[in-house]
């Protein structure tokens, strides 16, 4: 996807329009520019748990995080050699042992396969610290097994990590932090009573006439297929769940994943039901696009259905959150995870705008020339003047492309998106 300024806005690290190196747009001191930066960020913006793994189960703990390292230069490049990458999770070092969810491993190897899991352990044999895996252009740890209740016992499903990229001599290049999502506010319990998920297999039961009740706990995924578990026997388990619960007055944020969660926090992308059915549809929808050969998962709503002002904004058949842009930077990078694009409801999720624009004004996504001027392109008549302020060797003042480049094109054919923005709201 090409939706930001990629490696120059992407690396909208904003030294900034009125910035000089040293101070920000708002005047404050910043440091010199590194020689590295980090962008790291969830897959998918919310990762959803079960509160107990004794019933009625549809997802495990199993949150994702991605990073891309970048050497600025002239041009930069994205590394991933000679170069350590770890992640912890704060103030949240262990899992089993906190409410129910060490059920989880007690029942991994019935729900999952799992014949043998440490506690503490994913079903790819990582923690809630560790190094994350040099993956082609980028690292990532897959399958953390985190629940939303920290070490001091409170809960919040917008937990936060650090990761901190080293050398091969073990010193710190550059660190950042970045929300790792995770909640087990599933609300059947609206619907289905005191003990939601036993009640379920009760209805099932009751309804498809079999026996569930009798051999939990029970996978929904091993009977109905669920790409985001790689099974395939049986319909798809969104269609069986939407299609259900499409006449039986649910709301999306009974599951995805509360009301108190409310996974969608992308400001620009708000209503009360989280812009849900905007971009998804209702529940029938849902169900019934699935009837249509449509793959849950897999193929979803686009950015550029809504964003249709820029021509290269659509990624093709490529998901968001697996597409690339401007120095082959993938878009969520610049703009944030998936239902969490920057700016955010969520503090944590503004955190690397904020740490590589130096702005602690309204939050603006990395790269955005609205830090400096008064929208996101800057102003029109000024944009001829844009190049001779920004660009060249000796720039007058520097701006976000100098975060990742150390030398801005004065030819802005060469700009990314063919600086095609139009004004922010």
């Amino acid at each position: 996807m090409r939706i930001l300024v990629g490696l120059g806005c992407v690396c909208a690290l904003l030294l900034s329009a009125s910035c000089n190196r040293s101070t920000g747009p708002t005047g404050e001191t910043r440091p010199e520019a590194a020689p590295y930066i980090v962008l790291a960020w969830n897959d998918l913006g919310m990762h959803c748990i079960n509160p107990t793994y004794t019933e009625a189960v549809v997802l495990p703990p199993y949150n994702n995080l991605w990073a891309q390292v970048v050497k600025r230069g002239n041009p930069p490049e994205i590394v991933t050699a000679g170069l350590i990458v770890e992640y912890a999770v704060e103030n949240n070092t262990y899992s089993y042992g906190k409410r129910d969810y060490g059920q989880f491993w007690d029942n991994a190897g019935v729900l999952f396969g799992a014949a043998i899991l440490a506690h503490n352990v994913g079903l790819k044999g990582n923690g809630l610290r560790g190094e994350m895996t040099p993956a082609g252009d980028h690292f990532v740890a897959q399958a953390i097994p985190l629940t939303p209740v920290n070490d001091s016992g409170l809960w919040n499903p917008y937990q936060v990590a650090t990761v901190t990229v080293k050398n091969a001599q073990g010193e710190t290049l550059v660190s950042t932090t970045a929300t790792v999502p995770v909640s087990d506010e599933i609300n059947c319990g609206r619907c289905h009573g005191n003990q939601p998920f036993e009640n379920i297999l009760t209805v099932h039961d009751r309804n498809q006439h079999t026996k569930l009740l009798s051999s939990k706990p029970v996978l929904c995924g091993s009977c109905h297929a669920s790409p985001a578990l790689g099974t395939t026997s049986g319909g798809y388990l969104s269609a069986a769940i939407h299609g259900w619960h499409a006449n039986k007055g649910a709301v999306c944020y009974d599951c995805h994943p509360g009301p108190v969660t409310r996974c969608s926090r992308s400001l620009r992308h708000m209503a009360p039901d989280g812009f849900c059915t905007t971009c998804h549809g209702d529940m029938a929808k849902v169900a019934s696009s699935i009837a249509a050969q449509r793959v849950p998962w897999v193929n979803e709503p686009a950015c550029a259905t809504c964003h249709t002002d820029v021509a290269e904004v659509t990624t093709g058949s490529v998901l968001y959150r697996n597409a690339q842009g401007h120095g082959k930077l993938y878009c969520a990078a610049c703009h944030g995870s998936p239902h969490a694009m920057v700016p955010s409801r969520e503090v944590s999720d503004n955190s690397q705008a904020l740490q590589y624009q130096g702005f602690t004004g309204a939050v603006k996504s990395i790269g955005s020339c609205g830090v400096c001027h008064k929208s996101s392109r800057g102003q029109e008549a000024q944009i001829a003047k844009f190049a001779g302020m920004h660009g060249g060797t000796r720039p007058k003042k520097t701006n976000a492309c100098h975060v990742c480049h150390t030398v801005v094109p004065v030819d802005r054919t060469k700009w990314p998106h063919a600086y095609q923005w139009k004004n922010s709201k």
